[in-house]
């Protein structure tokens, strides 16, 4: 592996200009195939194997042609305090708005809430359905501007009108300008990692250039593999944390290289062989990790993780051959100023003298130079020293931390919000909120009684017992009346509950309804399943937690497996796995405290607390475990590249932080910065999406790779690196330490520079 990736440094390197054309080239073929390339499909809610999926497509089945595919718009009217929407001035008002929305070209049908018994008991609040036959897409602007000008008219007459619905719904941002200022968050670690303006813009540069390559394949690929619009979310995300990480370990071993005395093109091999090792295992873990999402079961989910294994893809292969390609155009640029100054000195004299930052093996200052005293110095050795004089107090103490910070995981609540988790800034919301207030807080998440009575001697009697079954169970409101399919074989009506869709009461009366269903369903001879939006958030809830411990196993064991490989230890990785469950842990903890517990929620400007958003445990775990293992191997590989050369394991720990830590805190500081930008979206799900990996980096980098994982080795010593034999033997053999380089590096002959000195023979 490091002598082929050596090759590959060194060929990328001098056929620079080629690599740039071939990157190029690849870019705008993708980028037409994405411009030409049919409209991506509308995002599919399908979540097979759950009972109110199969309810919807039962419904789907027996209603022919009563699937609503046109956005549809729900407009609420609150009379001023002390008036009713029935008296004749605002019934006129609203009878207005009815017929002037009726008149949009592309409004199917509109429902006048006195029609449609849509007036609550003290006839303070109405509301009015308005179905368009164009999906909300599709919708021209004349339309929603006429839609919107009725409203304002009805506004104007001093009733309150909020509008929910898909019609007019108003998409969330990503991040908007927080997300920019991650960015530049990133930009400004990176300059004061490196000290330098190209080697911070490089590795922005190539990340971006991945992520155009990623998204464009995916739109062009969209409409063939029923990707929709918001696939590449992830994609886009990861590739570019990924993409820039990447490229900073790549840069940051060739800075080192440079500093040990190498030329500029034989300092890429070597970076590309050692530091690219390390990116390919962290890339694979990533992927696998990404991969395993299929096993959950959700198409949607699957998709997800399949485009954004690619988009990291994309940024290894990036990394190990568009970075030193570019490094072959500025072979200096990426140096500090003092580096360069240096360089320069030595293309003059056409000599090369072993200075700098690991001069010697193992990072041992080879000339005394106050440069490498500093080196051998830094934050990293004095951090690394100071754990391994206490390994036990510091394991201890982490292990406590996190631990005390996992407790609000006993007390997780998994469900899928809507508009009630919305800021009340939008009319969304505060219709949510007006429809609660008048028709009760069940209103706005009904649940849909789906029957077949196919099985029943009189289907009609079957259906009204069903319905007087439900009706009399407790925590059940209001039932409506049954409506009957064609064939008069299979009946669908309402039931509202007394509590709001995400109350826990709410998913007890579903669990209710549907155990007390046997019974029900011998005496009538029919059967009947729950669905609708409220059921269906909750089957998706159950679906997702029993997915996740076969998705922990799955994704756990590839890596440990995989980690052997790269480490031949056997503890090692199981102690990287540990970590890794207690920052999750940690994470998804701080996720409960501050979401669904309220726990500095104004800080972070959440205005509504509740449940944790189902998909959400399964994205930190995914997504956290392939960072943390790129941390993982970073980190170790470095302490395991100096026990393969001879140091003692104590010497292997330090030696490891001094060479890495510096890059793997700036790895991880710049994933913070991309994901906290999230955090200042307008969307609660998006906050706290940015909010959990944030937060489970910051306790991985930071806590587990920093303190936990040098205290572990530490108190391991020897044993840290044990394999038996018979498994070494089985486990394919991978130089992720660079053994063979040594001799390749040996037998190469002089080269010459980008200026045309030659270089030494190293």
């Amino acid at each position: 592996m490091a002598a082929f990736l050596y090759r590959l440094g060194r060929l990328a390197f001098r056929r620079r200009l080629l690599v740039a054309l071939l990157w190029a080239a690849v870019l705008a073929g993708v980028g037409f195939g994405a411009a030409t390339a049919p409209a991506a499909p509308d995002q599919s809610n399908s979540m097979p194997g759950i009972e109110s999926q199969k309810a919807f497509d039962l419904m789907e089945q027996r209603f022919p042609g009563s699937k609503a595919d046109g956005a549809s718009a729900r407009v609420v009217f609150v009379a001023p305090d002390g008036e009713k929407v029935t008296t004749s001035g605002n019934r006129a008002v609203i009878e207005k708005f009815v017929s002037e929305a009726s008149d949009g070209s592309q409004v199917a049908s509109v429902v006048s809430p006195f029609r449609a018994q849509a007036v609550s008991e003290d006839a303070s609040t109405a509301y009015a359905t308005v179905t368009f036959k164009e999906k909300a897409d599709d919708l021209t602007d004349a339309d929603k501007n006429a839609l919107k000008a009725s409203i304002e008219e009805a506004q104007d007459s001093g009733l309150t009108v909020e509008v929910g619905g898909t019609a007019l719904a108003t998409q969330p941002e990503a991040g908007g300008a927080a997300e920019g200022i991650g960015i530049a968050i990133a930009t400004l670690v990176l300059l004061i990692t490196f000290g330098s303006l190209a080697a911070a813009g490089l590795p922005l540069l190539t990340a971006i250039i991945g992520v155009g390559v990623s998204m464009a394949a995916i739109m062009a690929l969209a409409s063939a593999f029923g990707l929709s619009s918001t696939t590449g979310t992830l994609a886009t995300m990861l590739g570019l944390a990924c993409g820039i990480d990447y490229a900073v370990f790549i840069v940051s071993r060739y800075r080192e290289e440079r500093a040990r005395g190498h030329a500029p093109q034989e300092a890429a091999g070597l970076a590309v062989g050692t530091a690219g090792s390390a990116v390919v295992f962290a890339g694979l873990t990533v992927v696998i990790a990404l991969a395993g999402l299929s096993v959950v079961g959700v198409p949607l989910l699957t998709k997800m993780g399949l485009a954004a294994a690619g988009a990291v893809a994309v940024g290894v292969v990036i990394a190990l051959t568009l970075v030193p390609a570019l490094l072959g155009f500025w072979p200096n640029a990426v140096l500090a100023r003092h580096a360069r100054k240096h360089g320069r000195k030595r293309g003059r004299t056409g000599g090369i003298k072993a200075t700098g930052i690991g001069a010697a093996e193992n990072g041992i200052a080879g000339d005394g130079t106050a440069e490498n005293k500093v080196a051998e110095n830094n934050g990293g050795t004095r951090w690394a020293r100071f754990v391994l004089r206490r390994p036990l107090p510091v394991l201890l103490a982490s292990v406590a931390g996190l631990g005390a910070l996992a407790i609000p995981v006993t007390g997780l609540q998994l469900g899928t919000t809507g508009d009630e988790a919305k800021p009340t800034s939008t009319t969304e919301r505060r219709a949510y909120d007006d429809l609660a207030q008048g028709f009760g807080p069940g209103f706005n998440g009904p649940l849909t009684i789906v029957v077949d009575a196919r099985g029943a001697d009189d289907a009609k009697a079957a259906v009204a017992t069903i319905e007087k079954k439900i009706s009399d169970t407790e925590g059940v409101v209001s039932v409506s009346g049954a409506r009957f399919n064609p064939s008069g074989d299979t009946a669908v009506f309402s039931a509202v509950p007394a509590e709001a869709p995400t109350s826990e009461k709410t998913q007890d009366l579903v669990h209710s309804i549907r155990d007390d269903r046997p019974a029900t369903e011998a005496s009538t001879g029919a059967e009947f399943e729950v669905t609708g939006s409220t059921a269906m958030n909750i089957d998706i809830a159950q679906k997702m937690q029993d997915a996740l411990i076969p998705y922990l196993v799955v994704v756990v064991g590839l890596a440990i497996v995989l980690l052997m490989i790269v480490f031949r230890s056997v503890l090692v990785p199981v102690k990287a796995a540990v970590g890794f469950l207690l920052s999750v842990l940690a994470a998804l903890g701080s996720v409960v405290a501050v979401f669904q517990w309220g726990w500095g929620a104004d800080l972070l400007g959440v205005e509504t607390t509740g449940p944790i958003m189902s998909m959400m445990p399964i994205f930190l775990v995914g997504i956290v475990f392939g960072l943390a293992m790129d941390y993982e191997v970073f980190l170790v590989a470095r302490m395991r590249e100096a026990y393969v050369h001879g140091d003692r394991p104590e010497q292997a720990i330090v030696s490891g932080f001094r060479h890495s830590a510096r890059v793997v805190v700036a790895a991880a500081l710049i994933m913070m910065a991309v994901f906290s930008g999230f955090i200042g979206a307008g969307e609660s799900m998006i906050k706290m999406i940015g909010f959990g990996l944030a937060i489970a980096v910051l306790f991985d980098a930071f806590v587990i790779r920093m303190a936990f994982v040098p205290a572990v080795l530490a108190l391991l010593g020897k044993a840290a690196w044990w394999m038996p034999r018979r498994l070494d033997r089985i486990l394919p053999k991978v130089d992720v330490e660079g053994e063979a380089l040594s001799r390749l590096s040996a037998s190469v002959p002089a080269q010459q520079d980008p200026a045309g000195r030659e270089s030494a023979r190293v």
